[in-house]
């Protein structure tokens, strides 16, 4: 083999490598039912068996977070086994991406 075809091939298996190691990075999925503003005051006297009222709804989505960025938004379900899950309804990634780009473009001009 000649260098150049070394080099693309270094190229290739480092590519490789990057790629393999990038799929077995953690992150942090979180699913938000709702928010909610206390006081300190109310904070503190919640106890067990408090309600805390959130901004949702029962038929309002849910967002799907991912290290704390919103990617998704979809709505809870209940399988056969009490477990709970969500179903992704519509993905934010993508439209987020191609606002960030869009703004990153507007700040160069």
């Amino acid at each position: 083999m000649t260098e150049k075809s070394d080099g693309k091939q270094q190229t290739v298996v480092q590519k490789m490598f990057k790629e393999e190691a990038l799929m077995r990075v953690n992150v942090k999925l979180s699913v938000v039912l709702g928010r909610q503003n206390l006081r300190i005051c109310q904070l503190l006297k919640l106890g067990r068996g408090a309600v805390i009222e959130l901004n949702q709804h029962i038929d309002d989505s849910v967002e799907v977070l991912v290290n704390e960025v919103p990617i998704a938004k979809g709505e809870v379900v209940i399988d056969d086994d009490n477990g709970i899950g969500v179903k992704i309804s519509e993905l934010l990634m993508t439209q987020q991406g191609d606002k960030a780009r869009a703004g990153d473009e507007s700040d160069e001009e």
